[in-house]
């Protein structure tokens, strides 16, 4: 026992020192921001997929019509095949914002075989914002986004003072009911320990990732890229779209608080959901990584409570309680972020055990054939 906990203790260990110092979160865009301003400001198309969206889509919109962009600047609206009225709500909220922004509403037309749907609505997006002239930059961002009128400004003093080729903003997710707050924030975090944004942000990194929810893309390196039809059929299309456009240049990957979801989550069994569209995706389809990574979790998440609370062993105790101490102190930070109390952290090992339900749902969906459900569609099909 004393062994295992060793271990479990001894990945804290790394973790918290040659991790990229992931769970400090201080890739954020209020952290030291570019201060200097574009001579000249680019042109700017933003693509928005919308597929059932009639709760949310009106508040979205109105924030992206109240940019207060100095450059040139056009809003696509592609309506996924929405059976909600989604359309005429973005409609009405467009003449209600009475916003000088030019902005088309595009019917979704059905997917081609190989295309997720996601991707073939920004796919149609683009093919309207490029028609006339092509743009210097792309954004793409979630119907259920809201902005704060200087996002896209700030985005892009970000993107020209590095030279970019993709800037990405991991929105704060909506965190307010009970499930919200004992699972959104280890969302972050695990995404983070995933990928951490420090090594995103390092040229000199392999590690790519972006948040597919606010991503500024330069339109001229997603050309040299392949376009969005290199990365056609990926359920984790933001993070494949990095790893494409990380190849033409840097990226830059942070937390705001400029860009919210409005989408919330009333239930645990919703969050599930959430996590279990790409969770298997993530782990290639592959039941010997299911396996390893249900040993993982259990080890680095589950073991240090247990293993504090072993009897007739000192030194299990000691290893189990320090591995369970650097757990607590790790999540404050991003519990600090969500302006969450310190009492969440100590139930990190309850949280882990969840996502290890949610993962081994995520696997039984693919293999009944239900991957990657999405609205209705299911999108990553058993081989």
């Amino acid at each position: 026992m004393m062994y295992l906990a060793a271990i479990s203790f001894a990945i804290w260990t790394y973790l918290l020192l040659a991790r990229g110092t992931f769970w400090t979160f201080r890739e954020r865009d209020d952290v030291s921001p570019p201060s200097q301003m574009p001579t000249q400001w680019p042109s700017v198309a933003i693509v928005v997929p919308a597929r059932d969206e009639a709760d949310v889509i009106a508040r979205s919109l109105t924030s992206l019509l109240a940019q207060d962009y100095p450059g040139e600047l056009r809003i696509v609206l592609v309506d996924d095949q929405s059976s909600d009225g989604t359309a005429a709500i973005a409609r009405a909220a467009t003449l209600a914002a009475n916003s000088p922004r030019v902005l088309d509403i595009v019917t979704g037309t059905a997917r081609p075989a190989g295309w997720t749907g996601k991707l073939w609505a920004i796919q149609t997006g683009i093919a309207q914002a490029t028609k006339d002239h092509a743009p210097d930059y792309l954004l793409f961002t979630d119907a259920d986004i809201e902005h704060t009128p200087d996002n896209l400004r700030l985005l892009m003093v970000r993107a020209e003072s590095g030279k970019l080729v993709l800037t990405s903003q991991m929105a704060k997710l909506h965190c307010r009911t009970a499930a919200e707050q004992f699972l959104i924030p280890a969302f972050v975090f695990f995404f983070a320990m995933l990928y951490p944004f420090r090594w995103v942000n390092n040229p000199k990194r392999r590690t790519a990732a972006a948040a597919g929810g606010v991503m500024l893309v330069k339109h001229s390196a997603l050309e040299a890229a392949g376009g969005i039809a290199s990365i056609k059929g990926e359920i984790i299309d933001d993070c494949a779209l990095a790893r494409r456009m990380k190849a033409q240049g840097p990226i830059w990957l942070g937390l705001t608080k400029r860009a919210v979801s409005l989408r919330p989550y009333g239930s645990m069994r919703e969050i599930g959901s959430m996590v279990a569209r790409t969770a298997y995706t993530q782990l290639h389809h592959s039941p010997l990584e299911l396996l390893l990574t249900v040993f993982g979790m259990l080890l680095v998440f589950i073991a240090p409570l247990v293993f504090s609370c072993y009897y007739g062993d000192t030194g299990t105790q000691l290893f189990g309680a320090s591995a369970g101490l650097l757990m607590l102190f790790m999540y404050q930070p991003i519990l600090g972020f969500y302006e969450l109390t310190a009492f969440w952290g100590f139930v990190v090992p309850f949280i882990g055990l969840m996502y290890t339900l949610f993962t081994l749902r995520s696997a039984w969906r693919y293999w009944r054939g239900l991957g990657g459900l999405w609205k209705g569609r299911a999108q990553a099909m058993a081989q």
